[in-house]
């Protein structure tokens, strides 16, 4: 389809969407559209202590900001201002204001999480049918990794691809998996911020280290299928990074250096001035990395795996009275060596979104996000051999290597995004919106030896969704049904291969597709008294095959993954159920689920003795995964916080005529995590963070077993003054040698690694 399809495409939906803002703002009257004026909030306890970092929302959600140690924060709001404001240890408040205030928040006997992500509704923990966790800004800033996915693995049940971490790990190996669904190079689980998928536009893996580490204010994690109202990949989930919105003026660096050269550097500027606020921050972070293949089958080929990459976010808003309006960049560039001297891969990346938000009268909301990318990519492949060599006749392994291929790959993203909430009376909510998310890739790639070859490719893919959803809560019950609409199109792929003096076109091309995929979703949970709730959900959700996987050959160690251009749609159909309890001190939730995945994409092995080995991906007949899953966030203390959680999931290949009754490669059975966090204003923070994990298998044929393995980190950190903070931390305390893949050789995560570093703020005043 010509770019003018997709300039149709986005017409209609701004028209649409502008018709829509402009009949809900006549029918809720222009007669409230005053000027906003600032109002000053001070929040204290009982004693009329400050509370520092409640948050203040507005009613429908969004957050304006987090009061500064004196308990205060100056918002611009119009008169009547209605708002939220909680604390964590606090039962959270609505109020309505027209005036600076001081508001006295009570100590909580049930203190609710309210989330979004999950039903893109506020709800709360005990009224979700479905678990959403959170990783606010302590959790974020007081970890020993300096990466976002090492940050995230605080959680149970969340794992990479690999068990590496990004720092060390290649780009094909970073999806995220959740549910115990596994991944390949692609993600199940849908990654995004502020409305934006942050999922590779041509893998599908994940960017770890694209988003600046202090332009980050939480992370929300959302268990199991919700394509209903997020689309494709989200079939183990979501994971939605929270951006901080420019609310005051202040400047931050934090910086830290430590062994194999690992260093982090992150910097944030922000501003408030009457309606614009701006905020921009950015980083370089990387390591000089080490040799992953275990010892004693190191060869002489045998280099550090290594990264090195820098960030940048430029965000600019006006926000004044219902309508906020925003533009936001972001830049990211890196390159990383994959162990060997031919075996690297570079990315750079710009990113860009702008947005309109709507708060009306009564809760109504509306939002609109238009948004792209530009990558390049490259990588390089080899094959490796066990022969001896006449250097080094007495070498036994990886002896020696020959590069095979080399690729670059420029892609264009552009999407657009609107939704609109309307509540219907106290009880009912109805939640409808459209997206549409279109790529355009183009594949270079130069082949080597014997069958030497230069081809070029592209392709174009376009999803096109629409969905809605109702919820209804009455006294004890919240009901929430939703469903969606997906029509899916691969087309316009088209190679041609370099025959010396002409590019000519391939005797066969790539087939077309073009699928119409339906996903509902059923919610309902049922509190007991204001301590229990019992919840159940059912889902179908789905992941369309990204372009790498259809075209593109990715290779990690010894490993070389063919594409398929045939692979359809995975289609997934699950269900759980759970109970949680939640009191003062805390909340405990634990459920069971079940998710099977049919036409799961897996990697196939189709050839063991080769060099590299030969796997290629197919749509297998289906894979199941099915278990428990404990999680718990507790409050003994003010001065200590307890989180973690287990989870078992039996995954195997439940259909099919390979590999039936296999274990899901990349899966473990068993995960847990324990994390402790102690805070005193005289001494500081400590934080303890354990994690555990059972064995699992590298590869579908369930020959190349990993071992499990515990780990655990450490985190300090002192506080001189209100400005400068120093930290130390160290990762893989024990200095465990834990086995991350066997492609066939053993190669190991990272060992005890240990950092310090210093954190300073600038400037802080609302």
């Amino acid at each position: 389809m010509p770019w003018c399809g997709w300039k149709v495409i986005a017409g209609v939906l701004l028209r649409s969407l502008s018709s829509t803002l402009l009949a809900t703002l006549l029918a809720g009257g222009f007669a409230s559209a005053q000027e906003p004026v600032p109002l000053t909030i001070s929040v204290v306890d009982k004693s009329g202590a400050a509370i520092s970092g409640a948050s203040i929302e507005e009613a429908g959600g969004r957050l304006l900001g987090r009061t500064d140690t004196n308990g205060q924060l100056t918002i611009r709001c119009r008169i009547p201002c209605r708002l939220h404001i909680e604390a964590q240890g606090f039962a959270g408040k609505f109020v309505e204001l027209s005036a600076s205030a001081t508001i006295q928040l009570d100590p909580a006997e049930t203190s609710q999480q309210v989330t979004v992500t999950a039903y893109r509704a506020p709800l709360g923990s005990l009224e979700s049918p479905v678990i959403t966790r959170v990783l606010p800004q302590t959790a974020l800033s007081t970890t020993a990794s300096v990466t976002m996915d090492g940050k995230v693995r605080q959680l149970p049940g969340v794992e990479l691809f690999r068990r590496s971490s990004s720092l060390v790990a290649n780009p094909t190996s970073q999806g995220i998996s959740l549910r115990g669904l596994g991944s390949t190079s692609a993600s199940r689980t849908l990654v995004m911020e502020d409305e934006v998928p942050l999922n590779d536009a041509v893998g599908g893996w994940i960017h770890w280290e694209e988003q600046p580490e202090l332009a980050i204010d939480r992370i929300e994690v959302v268990r199991g299928g919700a394509s209903d109202l997020y689309g494709s990949s989200a079939i183990g989930g979501v994971v939605n990074v929270v951006s901080p919105r420019p609310n005051r003026s202040l400047g931050e660096v934090r910086s830290s250096y430590g062994a194999l050269g690992t260093y982090d550097i992150s910097a944030l500027l922000e501003t408030k001035l009457r309606a614009w606020g701006i905020l921009a921050a950015g980083g370089a972070l990387g390591t000089d990395g080490f040799i992953q293949e275990a010892p004693y089958q190191r060869g002489p080929i045998d280099t550090n795996s290594n990264m090195h990459g820098q960030n940048g976010l430029f965000d600019v808003e006006r926000n004044r009275g219902p309508i906020r309006l925003f533009v936001r960049g972001i830049g990211f560039n890196e390159a990383r060596a994959n162990g060997t001297p031919f075996q690297t891969n570079g990315t750079r990346l710009w990113r860009y979104a702008t947005g309109v938000d709507w708060q009306g009268a009564r809760n109504a909301s509306a939002v609109l996000r238009l948004y792209g990318s530009t990558e390049h990519y490259r990588q390089t492949f080899s094959s490796i051999s066990n022969t001896p060599t006449v250097v080094d006749p007495t070498c036994a392994y990886r002896c020696g290597e020959t590069p095979s291929r080399f690729s670059r790959t420029p892609d264009n993203e552009l999407g657009a995004a609107a939704h609109w909430n309307q509540p219907i009376g106290r009880e009912f909510l109805v939640v409808a919106g459209a997206d549409v998310h279109d790529v355009r890739v183009w594949d270079r790639e130069q082949t080597f030896g014997a069958t030497a070859a230069l081809t070029n490719l592209r392709d174009h893919q376009r999803d096109s969704a629409g969905y809605a959803e109702a919820m209804w809560t009455h006294t004890t019950w919240t009901v929430t049904a939703s469903s969606r609409l997906d029509w899916f199109q691969n087309y316009d792929a088209h190679q041609v291969a370099w025959n010396g003096s002409t590019w000519t076109p391939a005797a066969k091309q790539p087939p077309t597709s073009d699928e119409h995929l339906f996903d509902p979703r059923l919610g309902i949970s049922r509190k007991l008294d204001g301590h229990w709730a019992l919840s159940a959900s059912g889902l179908r959700a789905f992941r369309a095959p990204t372009p790498s996987e259809l075209y593109r050959s990715t290779q990690v160690g010894n490993k070389l993954t063919l594409p398929n251009s045939s692979l359809r749609s995975e289609r997934a159909t699950g269900w759980e159920t759970g109970v949680a309890s939640q009191w003062r001190w805390g909340t405990v939730r634990t459920g069971y689920f079940d998710t099977q995945v049919n036409r799961p994409i897996v990697a196939l092995t189709t050839n063991p003795n080769s060099s590299p080995i030969l796997l290629q991906r197919e749509n297998l007949g289906q894979i199941e995964s099915r278990g428990i899953g404990i999680d718990f966030d507790l409050s003994p203390q003010r001065w200590l916080a307890v989180d973690g959680g287990y989870q078992y999931a039996h995954a195997v290949v439940s259909r099919g005529t390979q590999d039936l009754g296999n274990w899901i490669p990349e899966v473990a059975r068993n995960m847990a995590t324990l994390n402790i966090r102690a805070f005193r204003p005289r001494l500081g923070t400590v934080t303890l963070l354990s994690r555990i994990s059972g064995r699992q298998y590298d590869d579908d044929a369930n020959l190349f077993l990993l071992h499990s393995y515990f780990r655990m980190d450490a985190y300090a950190s002192h506080d001189f003054g209100p400005r400068l903070a120093l930290f130390v931390s160290g990762e893989n305390l024990f200095d465990r040698s834990i086995e991350v893949s066997k492609t066939p050789t053993t190669t190991l995560a990272t060992r005890r690694v240990a950092t310090a570093g210093v954190q300073f703020k600038l400037s802080g005043a609302n």
